[in-house]
């Protein structure tokens, strides 16, 4: 895993979670991991990760995940058996 990719990582896991994650790092790293895409209705993708299916809602206007949704991923990265 590049630095960069783990850094993604450990801004996910850690216990302050950033405002400061871009999408595109996210997707990167979400592709670095195996994942599958596929694009949703509006700004939604659905993502599938060893088995595990997830929908991550990209905002219109704004090119870094909110806080809320980044809670969301670190619960599906758990459940599909992604540890920091």
């Amino acid at each position: 895993m590049s630095k960069k990719h783990q850094k993604v990582l450990s801004s996910i896991f850690s216990d302050h979670l950033s405002s400061n994650i871009h999408w595109k790092e996210i997707e990167s790293l979400l592709i670095h991991l195996g994942a599958e895409f596929r694009e949703g209705s509006g700004a939604s993708l659905a993502v599938t990760l060893n088995g595990i299916e997830f929908t991550l809602h990209r905002g219109h206007h704004n090119s870094t995940m909110p806080k809320k949704s980044l809670h969301e991923l670190r619960k599906f990265l758990k459940s599909a058996k992604v540890n920091n």
